[in-house]
């Protein structure tokens, strides 16, 4: 802008001395009486009133052109100033949008994952609803809609034979490893270890999954056979069973996690649930709470062990234990009311 200015503003200006010193040679030739003149009069003449008429627009045109010159450029510097203190404005207002957004993540990751006294670590499962069941055995009958309507954590892995002992100060096991999932535990031991958990942390938030809850966990929003789709040739990546683990258990967590970031719910060790054993889902409370009234002598056991085929670890799949067995069963808890 100042550049074509500057230079309209010099070529204009060259123009019009050239023809003021045009001006002033004719008058001069004029005054003298120059015979020369006296052929090109007709022209000169209008030379001479153009020259009058149009040097006062000229002044006004160039003041004008310099003042804008000057105004542009004040404006300019202006913009360059506003345009410096917009982008600073932006970089720190985006600094800020960041490092908002960290902190919300830290702090919703704070929420989404709990550690009790003991080390146990939980992570939130949503509120919603999904179809429990199947039609491929009469224990997984009738398909039914559950509405979990309230958020719950859940461990993320089954309980370990470390933790166990920190709480029961022994080892129920039939393999050895502080990082192997407790086993060989009957229903009322798990209870027993329950009651003392709550009471370690003076509360009574801990407890065993109902079985909607634990199907609900381990489909973590899912409709196929397994947490992470179909193809029973994926097994091995999430879970321990007949297949892979050597006739055995493995220490927690070493598979992938479902999409809840819950990991061994396919295999592994069977694990407790609270409910009561009934043979199909005939009048299964639809809110996923506790099912009671059945069997009390036997309980659900839901997601397979190290030594069940594919077929056993189904999100689906059920089965019954008497209470008082030591089998490879182990369990996950429930904590209620953790960051909520």
């Amino acid at each position: 802008m100042k550049i074509t200015q500057g230079i309209f503003v010099a070529m204009y200006t060259i123009g019009y001395i050239g023809n003021g010193l045009l001006f002033v040679y004719v008058t001069s030739v004029y005054m003298v009486g120059n015979p020369l003149f006296q052929l090109i009069n007709p022209f000169l003449y209008f030379q001479v009133i153009f020259t009058l008429l149009t040097m006062p627009i000229f002044w006004i045109l160039s003041a004008m052109i310099i003042m804008g010159l000057f105004v542009g450029q004040k404006e300019e510097e202006g913009y360059h100033h506003r345009g410096v203190e917009y982008h600073h404005r932006e970089g720190e207002e985006r600094k800020a949008r960041e490092e908002a957004k960290r902190r919300g993540g830290e702090e919703q990751k704070k929420v989404a994952e709990q550690s009790n006294s003991i080390g146990m670590k939980f992570t939130l499962i949503p509120a919603g609803e999904f179809m429990m069941g199947s039609e491929e055995y009469d224990g997984e009958k009738p398909v039914y809609k559950v509405n979990m309507r309230k958020p719950f954590y859940l461990s993320i892995y089954p309980v370990t034979q470390r933790e166990w002992k920190a709480v029961m100060g022994n080892k129920p096991l039939h393999f050895k490893g502080d990082d192997l999932p407790v086993e060989q535990v009957t229903w009322d031991d798990v209870q027993a270890f329950i009651w003392k958990l709550n009471e370690k942390e003076g509360t009574n938030k801990y407890r065993l999954p109902s079985d909607a809850e634990w199907e609900y966990a381990c489909r973590a929003g899912t409709t196929t056979k397994y947490s992470f789709g179909d193809d029973e040739s994926k097994l091995g990546d999430y879970a321990w069973y007949c297949d892979n683990s050597s006739g055995k258990t493995h220490p927690v967590g070493k598979k992938k996690p479902n999409p809840y970031g819950l990991y061994d719910m396919h295999g592994n060790v069977w694990e407790w649930v609270q409910d009561c054993w009934h043979d199909d889902y005939g009048g299964a409370p639809t809110d996923g709470g506790v099912w009671e009234g059945g069997d009390s002598s036997t309980r659900v056991i839901r997601g397979g062990g190290w030594n069940n085929t594919a077929e056993v670890l189904r999100s689906a799949h059920r089965s019954l234990d008497d209470l008082n067995s030591r089998g490879n069963i182990g369990f996950r808890i429930v904590g209620v009311r953790m960051g909520l």
